[in-house]
């Protein structure tokens, strides 16, 4: 007898109904299958050379290990590893041993899944929130995202921390550094403390996290504690150039710790220091005034524009004049470096268009942080952005620098046989 209701079956909140997805799931699945097996096949040919000595294989088909769940983008992706035996009755360190690059033997996630979740924590995602934040996009109650994995992947980051501060840089070079101090919008510290950021720039023109602390921006005590450390790790050869705010205890450290580094102050710090001395109606005529100095494309024409700065403001301005005068030598020293590389050099936001991150996460925190949670947060993001960063131009140039190649208005100087007799 078939009965009938009126009861009609609502949709849980919980579920999703996405055949696009269970299809992509379902397609990703057979595509990892036939990528591991292909690359078990590839192994095992490449392993036909060496036969056992009645003439067997070596290296043979061994079935497959269970199946498991691995996190990815679009949900969970059912896989089954492929397993090779090894025939030879050598020991076990002697045997051969087949690892898929595409599936490692542990994998639960992938990587590119492994590098969101840190960034996610340290934005403002609870250690509880995971699996309900990404549920939709990775399927109900998102496996392998429980607290307690959340929580082990934190003391992960920690332990990570640790290693890159204890790192040997003995092998390391960095032709420029940009240095800053970065106040986070959360409480870290009754005081005010801050984070003092380094990144340095390779020979290869890449730009790399070169080392921080927490402490306080106006203070050489900080820096220089700072520059030490990474002195006793090995750094024994100094930047060619420093770039950074005129109000950091940074210079005064670093003349004592790397006494032959030149200084070039920020472009954009010195703009708005200036600025800052001028009322708002006459900001923006100043601002394109200032933008003639730093854009001039030679050191006499900058230096005549600063004098014209100062003969239309002085008058009534005499302190906006006074505090662009006080640094005029250090804010030309990136003239006697490669053209190429004066967008670099000009200015340090290197560091705080990173710190926009770091920033964004201590607003949704609304409290104190530690400084040992604010130190792992500024690793982690730090370090994320840096994947994107965008190398030096003209990183050709770069030899030459460390060469000491002479460079005058961003042009090399070339040394005639004529002059040199002279």
């Amino acid at each position: 007898m078939t009965s009938t209701t009126t009861v009609v079956p609502l949709r849980q909140p919980e579920t999703i109904d996405d055949p696009l997805t269970a299809i992509l799931r379902s397609g990703a699945r057979r595509l990892l299958a036939q990528a591991v097996e292909a690359e078990a096949e590839a192994f095992l040919a490449a392993m036909k050379g060496a036969p056992l000595p009645d003439g067997r294989e070596r290296l043979v088909r061994h079935g497959h290990g269970p199946e498991r769940q691995v996190q990815t983008g679009i949900g969970p992706v059912a896989v089954r590893r492929v397993k090779l035996r090894d025939r030879s009755p050598g020991t076990a360190a002697e045997r051969i041993r087949f690892t898929s690059a595409i599936l490692p033997r542990w994998a639960r996630r992938t990587p590119s899944l492994d590098a969101l979740l840190p960034v996610l924590y340290l934005r403002g995602v609870s250690m509880g929130d995971f699996q309900e934040a990404l549920g939709a996009l990775l399927g109900k109650a998102a496996p392998n995202l429980s607290p307690s994995v959340i929580a082990r992947l934190r003391d992960t980051w920690q332990a990570d921390y640790a290693r890159w501060q204890r790192r040997d840089l003995a092998a390391r070079r960095y032709v420029y550094i940009w240095a800053d101090g970065i106040y986070l919008q959360a409480r870290m510290e009754p005081q005010a403390e801050c984070m003092l950021v380094l990144i340095g720039a390779t020979p290869e023109g890449r730009k790399e996290l070169l080392g921080f602390q927490v402490g306080i921006r106006e203070s050489a005590q900080s820096w220089r504690e700072l520059l030490v450390d990474l002195k006793a790790r090995g750094l024994a050869i100094a930047p060619e150039l420093a770039t950074g705010d005129g109000a950091l205890g940074f210079w005064k450290a670093l003349e004592e710790v790397s006494p032959t580094t030149r200084h070039q102050r920020c472009t954009v710090h010195k703009t708005a220091n200036v600025l800052d001395k001028l009322p708002k109606s006459v900001q923006p005529a100043a601002k394109a005034d200032l933008r003639e100095v730093w854009m001039a494309p030679d050191r006499t024409t900058a230096a005549a524009a600063i004098g014209t700065f100062a003969e239309k403001y002085a008058a009534k301005y005499e302190k906006a004049v006074t505090c662009l005068l006080k640094d005029r030598n250090a804010l030309l020293t990136f003239y006697d470096f490669p053209a190429e590389h004066w967008d670099h050099l000009r200015t340090s936001n290197p560091i705080e268009s990173v710190f926009a991150t770091v920033r964004h996460r201590t607003v949704r925190t609304k409290g104190a942080l530690s400084q040992d949670t604010a130190r792992l947060m500024v690793f982690k993001l730090v370090m994320a952005a840096a994947k994107t960063w965008r190398k030096l131009k003209g990183e050709n140039q770069l030899p030459k620098v460390i060469q000491g190649v002479t460079f005058r208005d961003g042009v090399e100087v070339i040394i005639t046989p004529a002059q040199d007799a002279a």
